[in-house]
């Protein structure tokens, strides 16, 4: 990987966008610690640096803006709107038969896509905007902070409708960002900046660990959470690039005197064909029901109840309904992902078989059968991946940031393979060597 990097330096036109990438990846840190306007900046810094990260119902979201949410900055809604519209984009693309229609048709129906995309993504920056700054001024951001009232002093109609826009233009202006990077930087732009906003809570999680172990100054649990993290990368990495090959071949055609086809090729059907939508999925359902309870104040025996079962992630009931929804989204993702029949009429249409399975309905047959057998040990593994910061919080005491495991490094190790395989292909097409040197 480092020598892939050094290459790509050496040639000039890679090295520009290198370059680019790391520009607007700067620029994205600076916004991310500039406080909105009407925040009071040192009450801020007073409640994080008595809590830190440990608010878990909010822990998911500031993950993904690089703890500038609970910095209430500019850049507080990160790039969660982006990717929740996304996701609904891409679900309703099922539904929807428009929709459905306007993805089949290409380039032009995509960009048409992307466009309501961006519209959805500043409807819901408005929506959590929103959100944010009544939390803010409820004192529920910081539960148990000394100056949690006195966040936003000034509560007038105006400053709230200021501090709304300026997270809304802030989102909009990171969404634009990440569309720089993918037209003239390296890789997917929004895949950039989650790992950007993911990895710069690496140091401080790390550090907190050491700071709350007990044994050798926190040194030999700071040891074991390494050891535990390589192991945690290398196995991620392994079922990431793991998949089912499936056979294809194509007839040969005979079109006025060329004959067509006769090749041979395969289906890659991952393990993990979902990512990490499913997790994604779960812990936003899961937080539905503290949101409530916070937001109610009800002191009720369901919200009693909801608040030791559902709040803070480490009792058996939260774990298990927190894994059979990984488990049941990530066959759900799948099968609208992924379409066994699509494929299926595709191969028929375009002279195309599997050996040994008839064309039409036995493939489609034949491919949800697999599917589904590869999906089982793909749901389980990302249910187990998901449980390690939980496994941490009761092990370590470490909080729901917990660097190695859940969202963070499903992201980070994909996100980085990723951006690798763009660097090396590129590289390949300006340095290719051939058998011969």
């Amino acid at each position: 990987m480092l020598t892939a990097f050094a290459r790509a330096f050496k040639t000039p036109d890679l090295r520009k966008k290198l370059l680019f990438t790391l520009a607007i990846i700067a620029l994205y840190r600076l916004g991310s610690h500039i406080p909105v306007p009407g925040v009071s900046y040192k009450n801020v810094q007073i409640c994080v640096d008595s809590m830190g990260s440990s608010n878990s119902l909010f822990g998911l979201v500031n993950m993904f803006s690089g703890g500038a949410l609970l910095q209430i900055t500019i850049f507080a809604l990160g790039i969660m709107p982006y990717i929740t519209a996304s996701i609904i984009l891409q679900l309703l693309t099922v539904v929807i038969p428009k929709l459905e229609n306007l993805k089949k048709e290409g380039q032009a129906g995509t960009s048409k896509i992307t466009q309501y995309t961006r519209y959805l993504t500043v409807a819901l920056a408005i929506l959590q905007g929103t959100g944010l700054v009544a939390t803010a001024r409820s004192g529920a951001l910081f539960t148990g902070c000394m100056v949690k009232d006195q966040i936003v002093p000034d509560r007038s109609i105006f400053t709230t409708v200021v501090m709304v826009l300026t997270m809304t233009a802030g989102t909009c202006l990171v969404m634009w960002l990440g569309e720089l990077i993918t037209d003239r930087g390296i890789g997917n732009g929004m895949s950039i900046l989650m790992f950007i906003s993911i990895a710069a809570g690496f140091v401080g999680a790390l550090w907190q660990i050491k700071l709350q172990g007990k044994i050798a100054d926190g040194w030999v649990e700071f040891g074991v959470v390494i050891l535990v993290g390589l192991a945690m990368v290398a196995l991620v990495v392994f079922v990431e690039q793991a998949q089912r090959r499936i056979p294809v071949q194509y007839a040969k055609r005979m079109i006025g005197r060329r004959a067509y086809g006769g090749t041979s090729t395969y289906i890659p059907l991952k393990v993990n064909q979902a990512g990490v939508i499913p997790v994604i999925f779960a812990s936003s359902l899961l937080y539905i029901p503290a949101l409530i309870v916070q937001f109610s104040g009800s002191t009720a025996g369901w919200a009693t109840w909801i608040q030791k079962h559902f709040v803070k992630g480490d009792h058996p009931y939260y774990i298990a309904a927190y894994f059979l929804l990984i488990v049941f989204f990530a066959f759900f993702y799948v099968a609208i992902s992924f379409n066994p029949e699509e494929v299926a009429d595709n191969m028929k249409k375009y002279g195309g078989f599997i050996p040994g399975i008839r064309a039409g309905r036995p493939t489609a047959e034949y491919l949800s059968y697999v599917l589904n057998r590869i999906t089982w040990p793909g749901s389980l593994y990302l249910g187990l991946i998901a449980l390690v910061p939980t496994m941490a919080l009761a092990g370590f005491g470490a909080n729901q940031n917990f660097p190695f495991g859940g969202t963070s490094i499903l992201i980070i190790v994909g996100v980085g393979l990723e951006t690798v395989k763009q660097i090396e292909s590129q590289l390949q097409q300006r340095n290719y060597e051939g058998f011969l040197r």
